[in-house]
């Protein structure tokens, strides 16, 4: 499950960009690493076939370029027109799992999570996989370590092992964290869920046949575009929005279906907030910890992440700074959920800096907006090897393109120029042109803009490789 928008780990997790798709511990991003940690399930007894991602419209081709970079079968990518919560996404996984038909066992995992000991995180699972495979709904429930508010628990009962789920509990208070820690047989619900296909569909048929029926009518009018799999947006949209604990977890206790719980002792962590990243990441004497460029003095128990720019803190005890190349946080450890309140702030007043980087990610590549001002602006963009920009227009601006580096191939009405290094060329205004690389290497350019509107919607699309006309 892909879809999530990160909002506590603003200023580095945007909409565009969200969390799941940073490198926030280890080299690869957190999607990555849980596609990865499901691939090793696989061994002699057990046959892992390939990811189904279930994740956003918006950042489909985040998911394909990070796979690519995997040593993994090509994965179907089922794409949310909307957000419905975590239910019908894993009904639709479910309706696509069991499309080929037999009835595999599911191991639905978020994204954005993080383990420090991947041998004990596979061990539960194959454990979880063996039982769900007999019919068992299993979730895994994470020893917890310190009393946590921020996660939801488990109670469980039963022996060691595999144990019976006796009901889950919302977020707590402080006290009553405390309290689980003190009376044991708590754990943290960490939203990682192991069971059969048709046991999913058949409980959701269950205790939401209205989940179900809308879920399918959508998934039964998806149209396939290569690796992406699109439910129709309309059925999708009339979806019932309910998290699969609300559907169908916490009704399970005390109905026909067995729900069990396999404790997990993994160093798991969701880092769902700057205070998650703290915790695993590397510390000094002092108990800080330093990302990028940073120089902390006479600092306690605090966090410095650099994006762009040198970062010096001075005399800082529990606070935690993030800098990105257009907005910096300064904030209370203890208060890392709060960050949410800003990302809402930025919406409400319109600004960008909640949903992209300076730096934005498109299929062809990226640019990043390095200078502007009135009616100009300036980009540094990087194309991929062999990729290509749309056939496009602007009505309100020219552009003038000077190669960095590589080769360009430069269509501007009825003519195509190559370009190389330090040659350059000018698009005037509402002339039809595009942007080629057709070379093995990357091409590097640095576009100005300049005209009476520079904003990225004056673009008028008539070819694309990407499906964006």
């Amino acid at each position: 499950m892909a879809g999530g928008s990160g909002t506590r780990l603003w200023p580095l997790s945007r909409a565009g960009y969200p969390k799941q798709f940073l490198v926030l511990s280890g080299n690869q991003s957190l999607f990555q690493q849980a596609v990865a940690r499901l691939a090793a399930l696989a061994d002699a007894d057990l046959a892992v076939r390939p990811p189904l991602v279930v994740g956003n419209e918006e950042h489909r081709f985040l998911v394909l370029d990070q796979l690519r970079e995997l040593p993994v079968p090509p994965a179907d990518v089922l794409l949310e027109p909307c957000g419905r919560n975590t239910a019908p996404a894993v009904t639709l996984a479910a309706l696509q799992a069991m499309s080929q038909g037999d009835d595999p066992v599911m191991v639905v995992t978020p994204a954005d999570q993080t383990v420090t000991d991947a041998d004990a995180f596979t061990a539960a699972l194959r454990r979880a996989v063996h039982r769900a495979a007999g019919g068992d709904l299993v979730v895994l429930g994470v020893d917890p370590d310190r009393p946590e508010t921020g996660y939801g628990y488990i109670q469980a009962a039963g022996l060691a092992g595999a144990q019976r789920v006796a009901r889950f509990v919302e977020k707590p208070s402080l006290a009553t964290a405390q309290a689980y820690l003190a009376e044991g047989g708590y754990y943290w619900n960490a939203g990682l869920f192991v069971l059969r296909a048709s046991t999913w569909l058949k409980a959701l048929g269950q205790f939401r046949p209205d989940i179900l029926a809308a879920t399918r009518t959508a998934y039964d009018g998806a149209q396939r575009d290569g690796a992406f799999l699109r439910p129709n947006a309309a059925a999708f949209a009339a979806v019932p929005a309910e998290s699969v604990d609300y559907a169908v977890m916490e009704a399970c206790p005390g109905s026909a279906f067995h729900l069990a719980m396999e404790p997990l002792k993994a160093g798991w962590n969701d880092l769902g907030a700057w205070e998650a990243v703290w915790q695993v990441g590397e510390h000094d004497a002092q108990g800080n910890v330093a990302r990028g460029d940073a120089l902390l003095s006479g600092c306690e128990n605090t966090l410095v992440q650099a994006g762009e720019r040198l970062v010096a803190a001075v005399g800082l005890r529990d606070v935690m700074v993030v800098e990105t190349a257009d907005a910096v946080l300064v904030a209370d450890r203890s208060r890392s959920q709060e960050v949410k309140h800003i990302v809402a702030q930025l919406a409400q007043s319109g600004r960008g800096e909640g949903l992209l980087h300076r730096k934005v990610h498109r299929p062809w590549g990226w640019y990043d907006s390095i200078d502007q001002g009135e009616r100009f602006q300036v980009k540094r963009i990087l194309v991929k090897p062999g990729a290509a920009l749309s056939l496009q227009m602007h009505h309100h601006r020219a552009e003038h393109w000077i190669v960095v580096s590589g080769t360009a191939e430069v269509t501007v009405g009825d003519k195509t120029l190559l370009l190389g290094e330090n040659q350059s060329t000018y698009i005037p205004l509402g002339v039809v042109h595009r942007l080629a690389n057709p070379g093995k290497l990357p091409l590097e350019i640095i576009e100005v803009q300049s005209g009476s509107y520079l904003g990225e919607d004056d673009i008028v699309r008539f070819e694309d490789t990407y499906g964006r006309t």
